[in-house]
């Protein structure tokens, strides 16, 4: 009898059990909970440049600075300077000699994108957790904070598509290429 044949049981053994282990593991750890459709809805929260996606509610910078004080100035400093280089909000100039500083007043091309970031990431210790309003009011402050609106200036769903940022025309979209 040549030793080739048992080896080839035991192979066809081991084979059967890590089968079987791997059957039962699949089997016995359901992680998660299937997912509802009103949960599947809060995923879908996207405010786009050309205004569709955003909720009723209003805010100005004087409002945005009390929930900015409570729920962003953690990460984002006081006055937008961040207390590291990815947390900076206000100032920057993408002109500048150096490196450019990206921030949301000095890059980002479309004051929509602000709010629909806020909106879906913010705080980052708890997003999803700010209301419409707080958003709105937050996304005016972050506007005031880079010079690009007043304090009392109302921003909502019409308003906010009407501000014309920094860098709008400054910005590549290189999104089509790969």
């Amino acid at each position: 009898m040549s030793i080739f044949k048992p080896l080839g049981y035991i192979t066809f053994a081991i084979s059967i059990v890590q089968f079987g282990l791997l059957a039962y593991s699949q089997e016995a750890v359901r992680l998660g909970t299937p997912i509802s459709e009103g949960q599947l809805a809060e995923f879908d929260l996207i405010a786009t440049p050309d205004g569709s996606g955003f909720p009723e509610g209003s805010g100005t910078a004087r409002e945005g600075k009390a929930v900015y004080d409570t729920r962003c100035a953690a990460c984002h400093a006081a006055t937008g300077e961040g207390i590291s280089g990815r947390t900076v909000i206000a100032g920057g100039d993408m002109q500048s000699e150096e490196t450019p500083l990206r921030t949301v007043g000095s890059y980002w091309p479309y004051a929509s994108t602000i709010f629909d970031f806020v909106r879906r990431a913010m705080p980052a210790d708890a997003p999803k957790s700010l209301s419409n309003e707080e958003v709105y009011q937050v996304t005016a402050y972050v506007l005031y904070l880079n010079g690009i609106i007043q304090e009392d200036t109302l921003i909502n769903a019409d308003s906010l598509n009407a501000i014309k940022m920094p860098n709008a025309d400054g910005f590549i979209d290189r999104s089509h290429i790969q």
